[in-house]
C-alpha cells in the first residue's frame, strides 16, 4: 500500500502563524521535501522537528521526482513545504502532485498561510473576484501579451515583485491599465516591516520615484470598470499609443490595442500618432 502525499503550507514571514496541525503532520511523515533546505530548516529548528529533508525546486532532475515518487510507493509518507506559504501553487511541488495522481497516491492539504489571499483580504479593494498572475514575463514580448490578455479583466488582478523590478513593472501596468487604476502594494506581509500602499498607479510611480522599494511585494491591481466605457479624449488616447510603443510594441499593434478599448479607429489613432 502505497503512503500519503502531505501538502503543508509554512508561515509567509512570522513564523508563529504555523499551525498545530502543521507542526504535527510534519513531525508524523517519513521525509519532508523542501524547495530549499536551508530556509525549511530554521523552521524546524524553532519547533524541534527532526525529519529528513529533500531538496526538490525548480532544477530538479525528472529522476528526482521519480525517486520521491517510488518511496511513496513503497509506502513512505512524504511532505513538501516551500520557503513561504502553500506548495505547489506557481511552484515546482505541483510536478509532485500531478505524480502521485498519475500513480494512485493519496494526496492531503494540510493548509496555511497565502501571501496571495492575505494581500487581496487588505487590499481594500473589491475582492469578490480575483486573478493570480504570479511574476509577469521578464522578456518584453511575452510581458506584453501577457499584459495585452489582461487590458480588458474586470477581476482584481494579483502579481508578485521583487523590489529590484518594480519600478519598471508599475511603468509596465501604468501603460497598459492608464494611470487613474488603482493599486495596493503589499510589503513584506506578516514580517516587522509589513507595509501596505493604497495608491493610483501614477501616484505608486511617483511614490517609488524617490523612494527606494525593499522587500518582496505582491501587487493587487483594480480591475477594469463596467462604467468605463465614457470615451477618452484623443491626447489620452495617443498618450497611451505611446506607452506602448515605448514598450516595444510596434505603432500599429499599440492602436489596434488603444482602439479596443477608446472607442477610436485604429486608422484614426494611426494617423494621428504617426502624423506627429
Amino acid at each position: 500500500m502505497s503512503g500519503t502525499f502531505y501538502v503543508i503550507g509554512t508561515p509567509i514571514g512570522n513564523m508563529e502563524d504555523i499551525t498545530l496541525r502543521q507542526l504535527e503532520t510534519l513531525k508524523s511523515v517519513d521525509f519532508v521535501c523542501a524547495e530549499d533546505t536551508r530556509v525549511t530548516v530554521k523552521l524546524f529548528n524553532r519547533y524541534e522537528i527532526k525529519k529528513s529533508l529533500v531538496s526538490f525546486h525548480e532544477h530538479s532532475t525528472p529522476a528526482a521526482a521519480e525517486a520521491i515518487i517510488s518511496r511513496l510507493l513503497a509506502g513512505e509518507s512524504c511532505g513538501i513545504v516551500t520557503d513561504a506559504g502553500m506548495p505547489c501553487i506557481s511552484d515546482p511541488g505541483e510536478v509532485l502532485v500531478r505524480m502521485c495522481a498519475e500513480n494512485g497516491i493519496d494526496v492531503k492539504v494540510v493548509p496555511g498561510p497565502s501571501a496571495v489571499v492575505s494581500a487581496v483580504a487588505v487590499s481594500g479593494l473589491p475582492t469578490s473576484r480575483f486573478t493570480f498572475e504570479g511574476f509577469l514575463p521578464v522578456p518584453k514580448k511575452q510581458r506584453t501579451e501577457r499584459l495585452e490578455l489582461l487590458r480588458n479583466e474586470t477581476a482584481l488582478m494579483v502579481f508578485y515583485e521583487a523590489p529590484h523590478k518594480l519600478r519598471a513593472t508599475l511603468d509596465d501596468l501604468a501603460g497598459f491599465f492608464g494611470g487613474e487604476r488603482r493599486i495596493s502594494l503589499c510589503r513584506e506581509l506578516t514580517k516587522i516591516h509589513e507595509e501596505v500602499l493604497r495608491f493610483t498607479l501614477d501616484e505608486a510611480r511617483e511614490y517609488y520615484s524617490s523612494h527606494e522599494p525593499k522587500g518582496e511585494f505582491v501587487l493587487v491591481l483594480e480591475g477594469a470598470g463596467k462604467a468605463s466605457g465614457e470615451k477618452i479624449t484623443i491626447e489620452s488616447a495617443l498618450e497611451q499609443v505611446k506607452k506602448l510603443v515605448d514598450m516595444g510594441e510596434r505603432p500599429v499593434d499599440a492602436c489596434k490595442a488603444v482602439a479596443k478599448e477608446s472607442g477610436y479607429k485604429k486608422g484614426e489613432l494611426y494617423s494621428a500618432f504617426c502624423g506627429k
